[in-house]
């Protein structure tokens, strides 16, 4: 560690090191599975007094011996039966259930809300000293307050509500009463939001918190954020299911839990695929709301995003400043199911949250959306926007999506709507429109510097150049016609279908010969299939393109992640004769490599119309059934 004093050049390639290796490939560099190491310095040590807290939070009893800590950073993997070869048989059982099967035998009594937690907890600490994940632990807290729990059912003989004892972890740009929100920053560490001396600090919670808690959920931890994800507490932070790729950004950290089943579900924060890219990365399910079905009162923001002209794209949207609301942050739900997501969505609309937070619309759960999905469905199929071409293995995870749709007897037709790219420039041009100040404010709070993958963004680590109120109504006009100008196609597309009749039908789309050839005018579509990046996570500082997620933030439409399948370096051969359309495409094709993201999972997006949570997740259903019956899951 002398070399550490006395050479800075060497420290700082160490540092740089332990951000940008994975643990397969650094074992040889000093590196603390819970963060970086850094020279001794004010946010320096702060940090680290944070990990040392949070890692005394851990009982001795869940504490990994060293070797297996070692062994972990070895493997390709740490996830699934690795993980779940270190857990007891009656904690690997609880924690490989689904919410609807565990929230049954909490409500029938079968299983104490404490035998619950404490499950999760424990799997919680061993996925946190796997993956180094959480930002805040909060075990003793929530046994205690499945003790209450369980209390309250002996007492009254019934659940505290339809989430009795569920154990969730949320995203750390989330208020949870007695835990800290450090969004990831030093200086928000020990304060509310920055300020040290607040009556506030510790005491709030962030609405959706309050909604779950009266549900009878409990929190038992926060997860690591920003970026691709990275920050100055943890450092980056690896996909457990592939520790040479990123576990995305910027909900990373909770994609990563529930990949390691570290929590029976999760919470998110999406602004530009923040909830969908590391859902997708780390191989679980996800849903993305439309704006004003989840509360997001008492959430704080703040936001990183490159101007409409970089093209770099390391620096994936975290959330969005407070008073930016022409495309704002939804919260968003990770979890191991498509009954899952459904489940929790249906019990925090029946708590009525439009009620105490004005911004959520009154529309609580309709059944009606969901028996729409009986029956012949119709798809329409993006494999290839023109700008980047997805990898191989997504290539061949959607056509595993398509062609088990159509062995079931659903509709597949091409989707060609309007340019993904243009959403992007607009989602760009709005949420950069401030220069991105927030961040540099609240990294001037402890004198941490902007994380590697920022620093290139932002030109003398300062924020970019503000748009004035003109600029900004001239982008808004943009986003506005946008959004009709997809709606428009999106209805057009009854004209292509052949799933039943429609009363009205937009003149704007492509299938009009179909209409008079034909003589059969169907609805239109019921959902998109279509990548959520071009790739199956991502190696680190190769995300080239969000194109194809960004847009469903951009017209505010519902939608889900659904993993289909793993990269296999066997059958996911590049084509040696695809010649690239243009220099991003070609950036994208030469960071494919067979090898690297040889089991990484695969997944697709399928979106659907805005305000149609219900009907997706149905739909949702369907897809997974769909591939589970024509290749035997």
């Amino acid at each position: 560690m002398q070399l550490l004093v006395y050479l800075p050049s060497i420290a700082s390639l160490l540092f740089c090191l332990n951000h940008l290796l994975p643990p397969v490939i650094k074992s040889w560099v000093p590196f603390s599975p819970f963060g970086p190491s850094h020279a001794s310095a004010p946010w320096q040590d702060v940090a680290a007094e944070k990990r040392r807290r949070d890692m005394a939070k851990i009982p001795s009893e869940w504490r990994l011996p060293q070797k297996v800590i070692d062994e972990a950073g070895q493997r390709r993997s740490v996830a699934d039966e690795f993980i779940e070869s270190l857990l007891d048989p009656d904690s690997r059982f609880l924690t490989g259930l689904e919410v609807p099967a565990l929230m049954e035998m909490t409500a029938n009594g079968s299983l104490t809300a404490v035998r619950l937690t404490t499950a999760f907890c424990k799997r919680a600490a061993y996925a946190h000293q796997l993956n180094h994940n959480l930002l805040e632990i909060g075990f003793d807290s929530a046994i205690e307050q499945a003790k209450s729990l369980d209390v309250f059912r002996e007492v009254h003989h019934r659940p505290a509500g339809p989430l009795h004892g569920l154990p969730i972890t949320m995203k750390d740009q989330f208020h949870v009463k007695g835990m800290d929100t450090t969004m990831g920053y030093v200086g928000w560490i020990d304060s509310f939001e920055g300020n040290k001396s607040s009556e506030r600090k510790h005491r709030d919670e962030s609405e959706i918190v309050r909604k779950l808690r009266s549900l009878g959920a409990i929190v038992i931890a926060k997860t690591t954020l920003f970026g691709e994800t990275n920050n100055n507490i943890l450092g980056y932070h690896w996909n457990p299911r592939n520790q040479q790729l990123s576990s995305g950004g910027s909900s990373g950290g909770e994609g990563a839990m529930q990949a390691l089943r570290g929590s029976a579900l999760g919470f998110g924060s999406d602004i530009g695929g923040s909830v969908s890219m590391p859902a997708a990365f780390n191989g679980v399910f996800s849903i993305k709301p439309s704006v004003g079905r989840l509360p997001t009162l008492d959430m704080p923001n703040s936001v990183s995003m490159p101007d409409s002209k970089s093209r770099r794209f390391c620096n994936l949207p975290i959330a969005l400043s407070p008073g930016q609301i022409n495309i704002p942050t939804v919260a968003g739900i990770l979890g191991p199911s498509i009954a899952s997501l459904r489940y929790t969505m249906e019990a925090l609309l029946f708590s009525e949250p439009w009620l105490t937070d004005p911004a959520v619309l009154p529309i609580p759960w309709r059944k009606s959306l969901e028996a729409d999905c009986v029956g012949k469905l119709s798809f329409a199929f993006m494999d290839f926007d023109g700008v980047v071409r997805p990898h191989p293995p997504i290539t061949r995870a959607l056509n595993m999506v398509k062609d088990a749709l159509q062995a079931a007897g659903h509709e597949v037709i091409p989707w060609d709507g309007p340019s993904h790219a243009q959403a992007l420039a607009i989602h760009a041009a709005i949420t950069s429109a401030d220069g991105s100040y927030d961040v540099f404010e609240q990294l001037k709070l402890s004198g941490e510097p902007l994380i590697p993958q920022l620093a290139p963004d932002f030109p003398g680590s300062k924020p970019g150049p503000v748009k004035n109120a003109i600029e900004v109504e001239e982008v808004v006009l943009k986003l506005k016609k946008y959004r009709v100008d997809y709606r428009n196609y999106w209805l057009s597309t009854a004209n292509c279908t052949m799933t039943g009749k429609s009363n009205s039908v937009s003149k704007f789309g492509p299938c009009q010969s179909l209409l008079t050839s034909s003589g059969f005018l169907g609805r239109p579509i019921d959902a998109v299939i279509l990548p959520v990046v071009p790739s199956a996570a991502v190696i680190p500082g190769k995300l080239f393109h969000y194109d194809y997620i960004a847009s469903a933030n951009v017209v505010d439409y519902t939608t889900l992640v659904v993993p289909v399948t793993r990269a296999d370096r066997s059958i996911d051969i590049p084509d040696p004769n695809y010649v690239p359309v243009g220099e991003v495409d070609k950036k994208n094709w030469e960071a494919y490599d067979a090898g690297i993201y040889h089991g990484a999972p695969a997944a697709v997006q399928v979106l659907g119309g805005r305000l149609e949570e219900e009907k997706l997740l149905a739909i949702g259903q369907v897809v997974t059934e769909a591939l589970k019956k024509y290749y035997n899951f």
